[in-house]
């Protein structure tokens, strides 16, 4: 049985602000809200959610960089809150972007600068400095100023920069976020890598086929709660399916739409208009549900268009987020 890696319990933060005159008026923004998670050591775990869902600052609590105002939260078995000083050698943060690294001094004095923060002894900053740089394909461009690196490879040298002190639990804040398919792809094969080395990886993501191809098991987080959290096909079934059935057409009624609701497996349905056309989406259980079954249940319409997929992870996130209360 797998040893816990992280352990959420209840967790809550609330940031607070004055506004009005001369800022008398206190405003508190609730942006987690009760959060419970466990994630398994060696697993890579994603976290999906909206902007403004409350995923960076829960990485941020995680991290030991924000307290959280209510409730307990520990990591590889240290509380964020009392115990920071001894979890912070043991994990690693990779927020991304273009903030964090000093642009006008190489990739190598960067990471000399890093080593020499974490605490890293001198005799082995060389040498973990070129591991890094290697595992993560920068070798041969170490010497070029940061400033005139790509966006692919400033995200590559915050990856290694997160790995200097070798880390068992990595957290990764969007870590393909503006990166082009190219340099997307070579990102997740190094993050594929870094578990089959025995290092946990929590994810936070926006791209549902991104999470779909790297997470053992995934959480959604909508309005600061945890709304599901399951393996993909877990999650499918939660919704309701693994079938989507998408059907178009002119002037679709009440009282049809209702019929299709109520057709054999169909176990949640969504309508939104295309123009002048109207698209209905239904999540199947099983296989009853029939094209005959679909036309029979709209006669009047010859112009109806069925189109039926298999259901993706975008398709239960983006039942979830809706339905998530406030």
């Amino acid at each position: 049985m797998a040893k816990t890696a992280i352990r959420i319990e209840n967790v809550r933060r609330v940031y607070s602000s004055r506004k009005g005159f001369l800022f008398q008026e206190k405003v508190e923004s609730e942006a987690l809200k009760g959060v419970d998670l466990t994630v398994d050591e060696g697993e890579i775990f994603g976290l999906l959610g909206p902007n403004g869902a409350g995923k960076t600052t829960l990485v941020k609590i995680l991290a030991t960089l924000l307290l959280p105002t209510s409730g307990k939260a520990s990591v590889l078995g240290y509380d964020v809150a009392t115990q920071a000083r001894e979890l912070r050698p043991h994990i690693g943060l990779v927020l991304g972007g273009e903030r964090g690294l000093y642009n006008r001094i190489s990739a190598r004095e960067n990471l000399r600068y890093f080593a020499d923060l974490y605490g890293l002894p001198v005799a082995d900053r060389e040498r973990r400095v070129e591991e890094v740089l290697r595992k993560v394909g920068l070798s041969g461009e170490e010497t070029r100023r940061v400033e005139e690196y790509s966006r692919g490879m400033k995200q590559k040298l915050h990856l290694a920069r997160g790995l200097l002190h070798s880390p068992k639990l990595l957290f990764l804040d969007e870590p393909t976020i503006g990166l082009d398919p190219k340099s997307a792809r070579e990102m997740r094969k190094l993050i594929r890598g870094l578990v089959d080395e025995g290092v946990t990886i929590f994810l936070t993501t926006h791209y549902m086929f991104e999470a779909e191809e790297l997470c053992q098991r995934v959480a959604v987080l909508s309005k600061g709660r945890i709304v599901a959290r399951d393996t993909v096909a877990g999650l499918k079934r939660l919704v309701g399916g693994d079938r989507t059935i998408e059907i178009e057409s002119y002037g679709l009624d009440g009282p049809e739409v209702a019929r299709l609701k109520a057709l054999p497996g169909v176990s949640h349905l969504t309508s939104e208009d295309f123009g002048p056309r109207e698209r209905v989406t239904l999540r199947v259980r099983g296989n009853d549900l029939t094209h005959d079954l679909l036309t029979a249940a709209l006669p009047g319409h010859r112009d109806l268009s069925v189109r039926e997929r298999p259901t993706s992870l975008e398709d239960v996130y983006l039942d979830l987020v809706e339905e998530a209360p406030e």
